[in-house]
């Protein structure tokens, strides 16, 4: 009955769409197919990540197993042609079975689904029809042998979604058990991740389950075929549900003998693939304003250390700097585009691509009530961070005006109010407050944001801003002790008009991953004090656009013409990507942008014809700050905003190239294997005065010759893939 139930249910659980998908076939690939799509709540109509797709038929031996993405995207290449069922499995939904695919050779098929919620839990299959065909041919790959497996793939600690430990301040290089600085660290080749839940070749080879036998270090856009005695098997995780719970972090206040950055919590994304147009012409991602990744760098580097290269976010070290750009008369952004031939890449462009928020005078910015949620727990007396925490809040009270509003809380063990809602001109009684703050107990992280949050909700400023601000180290070993798991909580605040911003504290005893999902779940931002000065940059210099959000959900979008470009590659942003569908739908969160800042993007761009008129279009699509229906503003890219050479392009556009090749270059992607660190430094060099004078630009330039004294890794695929020999368009196949 329950069956027939559901068939009849069908067309609200399944979509299927088509499209041509065209790419050369890879070596070894002739005549074989591939199945991608996206997999959905059929409720939220959000993207439903970590789903086992399986495909069998009677034509191959076995099944080939893959994992959707964070985005729920999976890809199933190199299908030899026959009839195929594809099953979709995630704990928390009904299973979904979709019966009688004919797949052609050389031919991609797009299934799309959209699976119910199922909170017990129990199995139930939904039956369907054949999907929709296009015509095409499949992607090319990376045919991989065991011996590069070893050369990459990294065994990690246990952590879901991938978020990983690190335990020592470096690593000789070769493969890291610890998920500290060792090169092979959550690397991405075009696609090709040691990052996602359970890593490097944790399979079990002995097991006649092709799930269990899988090593489960690749992404499904870029497929990796493992020779394992059957023809051509492809894997891309085990079941998800294999994945251990990770276990609280110990509250160590005192490093382990030879070890200065211990306990540190990161968690990496992957790089970025490089895109055929044929295949996909669209990139979609959210916005992202947070800073945390390059003063955490240059944390480690001042110390003395690499930074672990999941730590390292493009967008991060690109959004730092301050790029001039003009607010737009009558608009609520400004675009600013600007092109010039990729000095690492031969045969692409850089296109940098940057947008900025109207700016707000201090005068204009609304009233708030500013909460601030302090961890006092014993890990906060390392380093003095509680010392710069209340040297911090300091400097912001300087910047406060009658307007404001200023709260305290403090957890420990325990949660504790120390100043009640105090008007912002009432200075010694808020100064007292903080010079009163000592550390005490363990972190119960739970008790200190429910109190900030009720004490948030309980003097709500209409109209205003509302804001609790966690300082921390990120560790919770008592409450909830995971980012998912104060998720809900936070968001449902959020979308009561109290947001979040994270400011994080210390070197050792630090979990990023924790403090840059509460950020983003919370429509806030994520910041890193290292030092005083970073600090004054973000409570002071920065204040109205750290608090005040002109624009809410935003989201950029690049269609490329297909007729001007042929490949791209968007370089950062791996967490905040999304589908072209969800560009459009206003349900779907995206970033929030405040008062004056600006988000840039760099793309690698390999144009077809030059010649045309337009290489793409820029869409942004943002909701006002109290919500509603979102708006667009659409902008064509002219090919002439393209320079004929590095130099050419404007000083602003150069320091923005310098920064992302900076990140790429740490957190060693592939397609930064060209770029030396004196190739580096000489850019750097030619950004020209008065650019290459400003402080912040003289810092990045001392930060890329510590990083080059410091680096002694080594290129992991240099024996497989040399350099001089590198192609610019795809990474190796290799036998």
């Amino acid at each position: 009955m329950l069956k027939s139930l559901l068939r009849s249910a069908l067309p609200l659980l399944l979509l299927t769409s088509a499209g041509p998908v065209l790419a050369q076939p890879a070596v070894g690939s002739v005549g074989k197919g591939v199945i991608i799509g996206t997999v959905i709540d059929v409720v939220s109509r959000k993207p439903v990540p970590d789903v086992v797709v399986t495909a069998t038929s009677p034509r191959m031996q076995g099944e080939q197993t893959v994992v959707a993405d964070a985005q729920g995207n999976y890809r199933i290449p190199q299908l030899p042609a026959g009839t195929y069922t594809v099953r979709f499995e995630r704990e928390g939904f009904k299973v979904y079975a979709r019966a009688d695919i004919q797949l052609l050779a050389n031919r991609t098929i797009r299934l799309n689904v959209e699976m119910l919620p199922d909170p017990d839990s129990r199995t139930v299959e939904i039956i369907g029809g054949p999907p929709a065909i296009s015509v095409g041919s499949t992607n090319q790959g990376v045919n991989v042998d065991p011996e590069f497996i070893k050369r990459i793939a990294v065994a990690r600690p246990v952590g879901q979604g991938g978020a990983t430990r690190s335990t020592e301040q470096a690593n000789p290089p070769g493969v890291s058990i610890s998920g500290t600085t060792s090169p092979e660290n959550g690397y991405v080749v075009d696609g090709l991740s040691t990052n996602d839940p359970a890593f490097g070749i944790n399979g079990n080879p002995n097991s006649t389950n092709d799930r269990e036998r899988a090593p489960s270090w690749a992404l499904p856009y870029m497929h990796v075929v493992v020779p394992d005695g059957t023809p051509q098997t492809v894997y891309r995780a085990p079941q998800a549900s294999a994945v251990p719970t990770p276990q609280p972090a110990p509250e160590r206040t005192v490093a382990p003998k030879g070890q200065r950055f211990f306990d540190m919590y990161f968690k990496g994304y992957g790089v970025n693939p490089t895109v055929d147009t044929e295949e996909e012409r669209f990139s979609t991602f959210s916005v992202d304003t947070d800073t945390a990744s390059y003063s955490l760098t240059r944390a480690y580097l001042e110390r003395g250390a690499l930074p672990d290269e999941q730590a390292v976010r493009v967008e991060e070290f690109v959004n730092t700097f301050d790029y001039g750009y003009a607010n737009a008369p009558d608009a609520p952004f400004s675009v600013n585009v600007e092109g010039f031939p990729s000095p690492a890449r031969k045969g692409y462009q850089v296109v940098h691509i940057g947008v900025k928020a109207r700016d707000v005078s201090a005068a204009q910015r609304k009233p708030g009530h500013l909460v601030f949620v302090i961890d006092v727990s014993g890990s906060m007396d390392m380093e003095n961070r509680l010392g710069l925490v209340k040297r911090s809040l300091r400097l912001l009270v300087d910047a406060l005006d009658e307007r404001d509003w200023v709260s305290i809380v403090v957890y420990g063990s325990e949660a504790r109010q120390v100043l009640a809602p105090t008007n912002a001109t009432q200075r010694a009684s808020i100064l007292g407050a903080i010079d009163s703050l000592h550390t005490d107990g363990s972190t119960n992280a739970q008790a200190g944001m429910e109190l900030g949050y009720a004490l948030a909700a309980s003097h709500l400023v209409k109209g205003g801003i509302n804001r609790v601000i966690l300082c921390s180290d990120g560790v919770a070993n008592n409450g909830i002790t995971e980012a998912d798991g104060i998720w809900a909580r936070v968001k449902e605040q959020a979308a009561a008009g109290i947001t979040l911003s994270t400011v994080g504290f210390g070197m050792g005893n630090y979990n990023d991953v924790l403090m840059e999902r509460l950020a983003q779940v919370g429509e806030g931002n994520y910041s890193y004090v290292d030092k005083l000065e970073e600090a004054r940059r973000i409570f002071v210099q920065n204040l109205t656009g750290t608090l005040q959000v002109v624009a809410k959900d935003v989201k950029l979008q690049v269609e490329f013409d297909r007729k001007t470009v042929s490949r791209y590659r968007l370089i950062g942003y791996e967490n905040r990507l999304l589908t072209q569908q969800q560009f459009n739908d206003d349900r779907v969160d995206a970033g929030e942008v405040g008062a004056g800042h600006a988000v840039t993007a760099l793309y690698e761009v390999k144009l077809r014809d030059p010649a045309q008129t337009n290489f793409g279009t820029l869409r942004i699509r943002y909701k006002a700050p109290e919500g509603g229906s979102s708006k667009l503003i659409e902008k064509a890219m002219p090919v002439t905003l393209l320079r004929p050479a590095y130099e050419k392009a404007a000083s602003p556009t150069r320091l923005s190239y310098v920064a992302a090749a900076f990140a790429e270059k740490l957190r060693g992607s592939y397609w930064a294997r060209p770029l030396t660190y004196d190739a580096l430094v000489s850019l750097w060099e030619e950004l020209g005065t008065p650019m290459k004078t400003r402080q912040d630009v003289v810092e990045l330039g001392e930060l890329i010759r510590l990083a080059k004294k410091l680096d002694r890794r080594e290129d992991r695929f240099e024996t497989i893939a040399p350099v001089r020999t590198m192609d610019a368009d795809r990474v190796p196949t290799l036998k």
